[in-house]
């Protein structure tokens, strides 16, 4: 060991991976490993299901293991507990809802150890939760969460597609009325309209954390909704389409017609703008009584929109390694970056973010 913080990212050379493992390599005193399978990519091979993968890790010395390796829904967490048995911290940047809020099985073997298990650096909740959190001191009571996301027309890796097909046409609880409802994936399709500047963009319900992490965390609310989508309307409206055929149960998944929608909305990608935007907006009263409503509004120019997702790992990377994060256990990744270290990751991209109502 030289004395720095050394950083191991699983999948470092992926989309995010990538993005992540440059970002943290510029942080003082921090030392970047990118691992995984493909040995021409990697400066350390890693095979998370190998048999051996536990060994192999801890023979690295990590102080934290930043998981990318995607999809996370329906993996168990060995990753996880490989990182807590070789007495580094864990983050990962899932956005799977029973992986994510699932995580506090792990509390009592992180806090064992005295490390930090976050799952979920991630735009949700990450970032969601952040934005939320800044906001919600304004209110006296807080009645109405929407968060929405759209891409650019850039097609993201397999991974992420099959991440985004899992749920696709599948049901689904979400909070409304204060009661659960049942609510199907790629469904109830809306326009959102983005006010800075004007941009008009398809979103569809979505599964992802918030929904369930949303009402235990801010108390009184009674309305949670997520919606995402894609710039091109051809691609938004056939993953719409599609969920339909799942949910008349003429299609048992769309995940075996990934790598079509994939290739297909490859050859519509120069149509694109590279723009892409995400929204909160909060709703309920003020302080003096009154109603408030406060909307933020995200927008990447240039494809960089890519950059916002792995930011929450990079802030939690330099907090780690400066040690101004004390927090240990495992636990969703909520309320551990604020909106100004988030932010701050990402100054000198094509990214501005502020109140636009």
């Amino acid at each position: 060991m030289n004395g720095r913080f050394r950083v191991v990212v699983l999948g470092g050379y992926g989309n995010f991976g990538a993005v992540i493992s440059r970002s943290v390599a510029r942080i003082e005193g921090c030392e970047t490993i990118v691992a995984g399978r493909d040995e021409r990519r990697a400066d350390a091979v890693l095979d998370v299901h190998a048999p051996d993968f536990a060994a192999r890790l801890a023979a690295l010395s990590p102080h934290l293991v930043i998981s990318t390796a995607g999809p996370f829904q329906g993996e168990d967490y060995g990753v996880a507990r490989a990182s807590i048995a070789a007495g580094s911290h864990y983050v990962d940047i899932a956005d799977g809802r029973s992986f994510v809020c699932g995580i506090g099985a792990l509390d009592g073997e992180a806090r064992s150890r005295g490390v930090l298990v976050a799952s979920g650096a991630s735009s949700v909740p990450a970032l969601s939760g952040a934005v939320v959190d800044h906001f919600a001191p304004e209110f006296s009571g807080l009645h109405g969460i929407d968060v929405g996301i759209s891409a650019s027309s850039r097609i993201p890796g397999p991974a992420t597609v099959s991440s985004v097909l899992t749920y696709c046409g599948k049901p689904f609880t979400r909070w409304r009325n204060a009661d659960w409802a049942r609510v199907y994936g790629w469904q109830d399709i809306r326009r959102h309209r983005f006010a800075d500047p004007p941009l008009a963009r398809w979103i569809c319900d979505c599964d992802v954390p918030d929904l369930e992490i949303f009402p235990a965390r801010y108390v009184g609310v009674r309305d949670v909704r997520f919606g995402a989508g894609v710039e091109l309307p051809p691609v938004q409206l056939g993953v719409w389409a599609a969920s339909w055929l799942v949910r008349a149960g003429l299609l048992k998944s769309v995940i075996p017609m990934g790598a079509f929608l994939r290739r297909a909305g490859a050859s519509l990608e120069p149509l694109g703008s590279g723009r892409s935007a995400m929204f909160v907006r909060l709703a309920g009263t003020g302080l003096d009584g009154a109603p408030l409503s406060r909307t933020w509004e995200l927008r990447a120019e240039g494809d960089e929109g890519v950059n916002v997702p792995c930011m929450a790992a990079v802030a939690l990377a330099r907090k780690l390694a400066a040690g101004r994060l004390r927090e240990r256990g495992a636990m969703p990744c909520v309320g551990l970056v604020t909106l100004d270290e988030y932010l701050a990751e990402l100054r000198g991209l094509r990214v501005r973010a502020g109140v636009v109502s």
